[in-house]
């Protein structure tokens, strides 16, 4: 860690206060939190800001497909317990984002720091972090990004001969592919359940092997290394074959996963995985993920699933039938505007619960749906699908710009 000297030029100083300025103004516009557009100023005004407020910080980033939100909240729960945490908690996640996070505390001593997939060589360069937490690829927003194994490569280039410890899930060849350029990588067995996006080898383009757990390259001899960490069951085991217990509000096999990594990078810290687990039971919910609110006298719990991987997930932890499901789709920018990934994910584990469907993309969403042989209606908004839901819970999946949607319509 470098020294405590004020790391900032006048000229910094100027663009943390002028985005500052720009965040509040926008904040008071009713436009979100401002936290982009003030990085935005901030970063016109001096360039080189994110890499002189990441100076006196010992630095984690988080990235992946699914589930970085979530883990950078538990990393950070974690590191608590070592010093003040700074992070980008709600999710801006590019560089304009992390910097107006990083320019809101002054006294911490670690940033925690989720990373957009595509950006993740340019924001190590800038922050020289300590420790890189690679969770999985899988397709995502397949308008703006380019297919996964380009996604993997750029990783693998951008990291190659990086400094950083890195922590990468030893189940997901293209992750492993990726971390494999870099001198010190923690293996952690963290599973896989979406397996689509990783047939092919990324190294010599062969087919895959997956016998088991295990996977490997009968071509080329590319293969899952050993995990020296390891999610089983409800347990997390450490590198010396302990095996710590996992309590968390969060619900899923997937925030399990995430867990498992989020010990492996405290350790990095110094922070044994007891602790750390202990800590992250404090996390309920995640930007709203997995809250559960009343709206008309339902209990509405809201789950968000951007992408085929992160469907599947939430399907695996929603209540049985007949708990009513409701299902919105958006294809604004955030989304991503292809909704053609509709028909990657395996709809006929809905069968049996009542199924409404609202969002912008609710008619294709609904062919989707009838192809699959399932029983739904199709709503013009949340209230009417609530509506026809009986008292008690009710499931709500929606993606990126959906969710939003639904939280602004709850209040939440």
């Amino acid at each position: 860690m470098a020294g405590n000297s004020d790391p900032l030029t006048p000229r910094a100083k100027l663009a943390v206060t002028a985005g500052k300025a720009v965040a509040a103004a926008s904040r008071a516009a009713g436009r979100g939190s401002g936290s982009v557009i003030g990085g935005r100023v901030a970063l016109k005004l001096d360039p080189d800001l994110l890499a002189r407020l990441a100076q006196n910080l010992d630095v984690v980033l988080v990235s992946a497909t699914n589930g970085k939100t979530t883990t950078t909240r538990l990393i950070a729960e974690a590191l608590r317990a070592a010093g003040p945490v700074v992070s980008n908690a709600l999710g801006a996640n590019m560089p304009a984002g992390i910097t107006s996070a990083l320019a809101g505390s002054s006294e911490a001593r670690y940033g925690v720091i989720e990373v957009d997939e595509k950006y993740l060589a340019g924001v190590a360069r800038d922050t020289d972090p300590k420790c890189i937490a690679l969770l999985n690829l899988s397709r995502d927003q397949l308008d703006r990004a380019a297919e996964t194994r380009m996604l993997a490569e750029n990783w693998r280039e951008g990291l190659a001969g990086s400094k950083a410890v890195i922590v990468a899930n030893a189940d997901d060849p293209l992750v492993v592919w990726a971390a494999s350029s870099s001198p010190n990588v923690i293996w952690v067995a963290a599973g896989q359940m979406w397996k689509d996006d990783a047939w092919s080898c990324p190294s010599c383009g062969g087919v895959m092997q997956r016998p088991g757990d295990d996977w490997f390259c009968g071509e080329c001899g590319f293969r899952r290394p050993t995990p020296s960490w390891a999610l089983s069951g409800d347990h997390v085991l450490d590198p010396h074959g302990s095996a710590w217990p996992i309590h968390l509000q969060l619900p899923g096999r997937a925030n399990k996963a995430n867990a498992a990594s989020s010990a492996a990078v405290a350790a990095v810290f110094g922070v044994p995985p007891q602790v750390a687990l202990e800590r992250m039971y404090q996390v309920q919910a995640v930007a709203g993920r997995y809250d559960v609110v009343q709206f008309e006298g339902r209990d509405l719990r809201l789950l968000l699933a951007k992408n085929p991987a992160g469907w599947l997930e939430t399907f695996s932890l929603i209540d049985p039938p007949p708990t009513p499901v409701i299902l919105s789709v958006n294809a604004r920018g955030a989304d991503g505007t292809d909704t053609s990934w509709l028909w990657d994910v395996d709809y006929t584990r809905l069968t049996g619960h009542p199924i409404c469907v609202i969002g912008d993309r609710k008619l294709d969403l609904a062919v989707r749906l009838e192809v699959a042989n399932q029983q739904f209606q199709v709503c013009e908004n949340l209230d009417q699908a609530v509506q026809l839901c009986p008292p008690g819970r009710i499931e709500v999946i929606a993606n990126y710009t959906a969710f939003q949607d639904l939280r602004r319509r709850v209040g939440n």
